[in-house]
C-alpha cells in the first residue's frame, strides 16, 4: 500500500472519529499491532479501521475477509463495554488461517460522558464536584443565580464545571442535554414544580439516564402527574426515582456518591451488587 494511500486513509479515519465524537456516537478503532506470527503479510502492521456502532466502517485492514471478521468482533467488543483489548485473529475468526497469528488492538471511541445536574443545592454541588473528578463533563443548572456563581466553584479543578443560571428550567435542560447521547441527567431540585419541569424536559430529550431525587411519595407524585398529562410511559418507566444506590447515605456528599455510583453502573452495565458476592457463589 502506498504512503499516499496510507496517509489518505489515516486522514479519513481521523475525520470520521471527530464526527463520531461531535455526534455523541460510539465506535471501535481496530489496529493491527503485530503480524509476525500471521500466515500472510497481508495483515499490515499499523493498518487501521474505524467501525461505527451502526456497523459502517471507515478504512481497511487490507483484505475484505479480514475487514468483515474485525467488524463483527468490533461490534461484540462494543457490547462488552471494555475500553481496549487485543485479540489474535484466530480467537475470533479461526477460519481465516492466513491471518490467524495477527494481533489486533480494539479501542472504544466515544465522547467523554456528560452529566447534567438540575439543582445546585448541597447535593447538586457535591455531585458536580465528584462527577468532574471521575471524568464526567458536568453542567450544573439552577434558577437561582447565586447558587451557580463562579466564586462557589473557583478552584482550578472546578473551572471545567459549566454553570448555568436558568430563566426557564425546561429550556435550560433541553439545551444542555442536546441529542441525549452519552448524557446522564440528575434532577435534584428543591420542589415538585421544579422536578416536573425538569423531568418533562429530560424525558422529551431522551438522554441515556434520568434520575430524580426525593422520597418514594414525592417521586411517585411527580411521575403520576406527568403520566396523567400524557408523558411517554415507557420513558417514565426508565426514570430512576428515587435516584441512587442504597448505601445508607446521609450527608450531601454521601448522597452524591450514591447517585454517581448508579450513573456509573448504568453506563458500564454494572449490577451494583457487592463484588465480594462473587467469591461466595
Amino acid at each position: 500500500m502506498s504512503t499516499y494511500h496510507t496517509d489518505s486513509q489515516s486522514q479519513l479515519i481521523s475525520k470520521a472519529i471527530r464526527e463520531l465524537l461531535e455526534d455523541g456516537l460510539t465506535g471501535v478503532l481496530a489496529t493491527v499491532m503485530d503480524s509476525s506470527n500471521a500466515g500472510s503479510n497481508d495483515a499490515r502492521v499499523g493498518g487501521k479501521m474505524l467501525v461505527k456502532e451502526s456497523g459502517d466502517k471507515v478504512g481497511s485492514l487490507s483484505r475484505d475477509e479480514l475487514d468483515g471478521a474485525v467488524m463483527q468482533q468490533s461490534l461484540a467488543f462494543l457490547r462488552a463495554r471494555d475500553e481496549a483489548k487485543t485479540f489474535r485473529v484466530a480467537e475470533f475468526a479461526p477460519q481465516l488461517e492466513q491471518f490467524s497469528g495477527a494481533l489486533v488492538l480494539f479501542e472504544r471511541i466515544e465522547a467523554e460522558p456528560r452529566l447534567v445536574i438540575a439543582g445546585a443545592g448541597h447535593v447538586g454541588a457535591s455531585l458536580a464536584r465528584l462527577a468532574m473528578l471521575v471524568g464526567y463533563r458536568v453542567t450544573l443548572i439552577d434558577d437561582r443565580a447565586e447558587f451557580v456563581a463562579r466564586e462557589l466553584f473557583a478552584s482550578p479543578i472546578e473551572q471545567s464545571i459549566e454553570l448555568i443560571a436558568a430563566k426557564s428550567w425546561a429550556n435550560a435542560l433541553r439545551e444542555a442535554i442536546g441529542s441525549g447521547r452519552g448524557v446522564s441527567v440528575a434532577i435534584v431540585t428543591r420542589g415538585h414544580k421544579q422536578d416536573e419541569d425538569c423531568l418533562q424536559a429530560a424525558i422529551n430529550s431522551n438522554p441515556d439516564y434520568i434520575g430524580m431525587i426525593g422520597s418514594k411519595r414525592r417521586t411517585n407524585f411527580v411521575l403520576d402527574k406527568l403520566c396523567e398529562e400524557g408523558a411517554d410511559e415507557d420513558r417514565l418507566q426508565r426514570v430512576r426515582a428515587p435516584i441512587g444506590l442504597d448505601i445508607g447515605a446521609v450527608s450531601p456528599e454521601e448522597v452524591a456518591l450514591a447517585i454517581l455510583a448508579e450513573i456509573v453502573a448504568e453506563r458500564h452495565g454494572g449490577s451494583g451488587a457487592p463484588l465480594s458476592a462473587w467469591r461466595r457463589t
